[in-house]
């Protein structure tokens, strides 16, 4: 049976990291939303036109757009999927109720990434993200040269990781993507994870959550 995944958190708290190699152990499709929104910025499409001014503010794109992305792209979909960065308003969330529920599929589980703000500022600093391939991780994981270790390519900074940006984007986070952690706890689909110890160690304790909080072994 095709399993459902959606991963909350604040800015570095390592959702793209556990959210590829989640999907990856168990064979599910993956979608960033912020990194198909930076190709997107990058690429001059209708998409990236609209979205960049919004992104510049770090802010959140408009639900209605969001929305109508999500849509298609879960519409491509044949089988189960890890996502990162959405939902990230009630919105959103209902959005995302509605339509598995007119599919008659559900959602497995949302998964808080909990890290303190403090250890979320130390990431910014050493975050690094590939324009080729979208990976994105930490200085010390680059190849020499600042090279990519998934496809070669020359990774380095997000435009917004800054201190300032970083404070927009949790000031955004807290204001919109709380409600939806309330969402899910409500329905009893919250898993909270500690994500603060080492992101390498992190992948086996993930697996094993979503492992144990389905009856499977771990």
């Amino acid at each position: 049976m095709a399993k459902r995944f959606v991963l909350l958190g604040p800015p570095a708290s390592g959702k793209g990291t556990q959210g590829r190699r989640l999907a990856d152990q168990l064979g599910l499709a993956y979608l960033s939303t912020g990194a198909l929104l930076r190709s997107a910025v990058e690429e001059g499409s209708g998409l990236g036109m609209e979205a960049a001014p919004i992104l510049e503010r770090h802010e959140y794109l408009p639900d209605a757009l969001m929305c109508s992305i999500m849509g298609e792209w879960l519409a491509g979909q044949t089988g189960g999927w890890v996502l990162d960065g959405f939902p990230r308003s009630l919105v959103q969330a209902e959005f995302l109720s509605e339509w598995l529920a007119d599919r008659d599929q559900k959602l497995d589980a949302a998964i808080l990434l909990e890290v303190p703000e403090e250890v979320l500022l130390q990431r910014i600093r050493l975050r690094v993200e590939c324009p080729e391939c979208r990976w994105s991780g930490r200085r010390p994981e680059l190849n020499g040269a600042g090279r990519c270790p998934e496809c070669g390519g020359v990774a380095g900074p997000r435009a917004d990781d800054t201190v300032a940006g970083f404070q927009s984007r949790f000031k955004e986070y807290r204001a919109h993507t709380l409600p939806v952690v309330a969402h899910y706890e409500a329905r009893d689909v919250l898993k909270r994870f500690d994500a603060a110890q080492d992101p390498d160690g992190a992948e086996e304790r993930l697996l094993k959550l979503v492992r144990t909080s389905h009856g499977q072994a771990a």
